[in-house]
């Protein structure tokens, strides 16, 4: 079995890590700062982190020149892979960003108003470098709907569905985000989380909800997930990347352990 990921995940907004509950806007004041890109992400690198996410929640002309330059000095100073997600609409977004030193980069949006921007994207930069990003809300008993533009906006598309349309187009991750979980602690949509893992071929990375070291593993073993992406727990000092991977592998959970014995922690 490959090794699990666990993924911090940066929203920046005004060159400050930035968070919120269920989808906060920073325009309606419901973002709380954390501190600076460049810190967190050589806090995470030290502590063993698999990837690092940059979502640019600014996504303005302004914006995307900062997240440029976080993503240089990054790039430079760290050795894990780096995705960057927010704001990216063309093939030149793309170019950009993966030029300043992403390996990888996630469409939300600009994929649902026209796939073929997967297609484009993993036609010129191959399918590893393109991520779909879906952010989804239970609407009913077994239906879950897929939001755009940070949530706000409801598309009608069945969020299963267009996770296998998405693959289908040449995506190579699908990023799931809860609409419903986002920053409440509560655990991940395990349900949802397990529906698309087993539908499509390619990783799933579950996103939302993490509060405890028991909601990765549930969503990693009974959702099937590949990887956990968290912000709260590890912006706000409740659990470190060892602390989980550690736990995760005291559960039978292969990950990469950074200067751990595996052997000493199943005895």
């Amino acid at each position: 079995m490959l090794a699990k990921r666990v993924i911090p995940c940066l929203d920046v907004h005004d060159r400050q890590v930035t968070r919120g509950r269920q989808f906060g806007r920073a325009e309606a004041g419901e973002l709380r700062n954390v501190g600076d890109p460049v810190d967190l992400a050589l806090r995470y690198n030290a502590q063993g982190a698999d990837e690092l996410v940059f979502f640019d929640i600014t996504a303005s002309a302004h914006g995307r020149a900062t997240m440029v330059d976080v993503i240089q000095q990054v790039a430079d100073q760290c050795f894990m892979p780096l995705t960057v997600g927010g704001g990216i609409r063309t093939i030149e977004d793309m170019r950009t960003m993966l030029n300043a030193g992403a390996d990888k980069v996630s469409i939300n949006s600009a994929a649902l108003a026209d796939p073929n921007l997967i297609r484009q994207g993993a036609s010129k930069f191959g399918s590893q470098c393109i991520v779909v990003s879906i952010d989804a809300k239970r609407v009913g008993p077994d239906r879950w709907e897929v939001f755009s533009h940070g949530g706000r906006r409801p598309t009608g598309r069945e969020a299963l569905a267009w996770a296998r349309e998405a693959v289908a187009a040449g995506a190579g991750e699908i990023v799931l985000n809860s609409i419903d979980a986002d920053g409440t602690k509560a655990g991940y949509d395990v349900e949802i989380t397990r529906r698309i893992s087993e539908s499509v071929g390619v990783p799933v990375v579950a996103s939302g909800g993490a509060g405890t070291l028991e909601h990765m593993a549930e969503v990693l073993l009974r959702g099937r997930a590949d990887a956990v992406l968290a912000a709260s727990i590890f912006h706000f000092g409740d659990f470190t990347i060892e602390q989980v991977k550690e736990y995760l592998a005291s559960k039978g959970i292969p990950v990469r352990l950074l200067g751990i014995d595996i052997k000493t922690l199943e005895a």
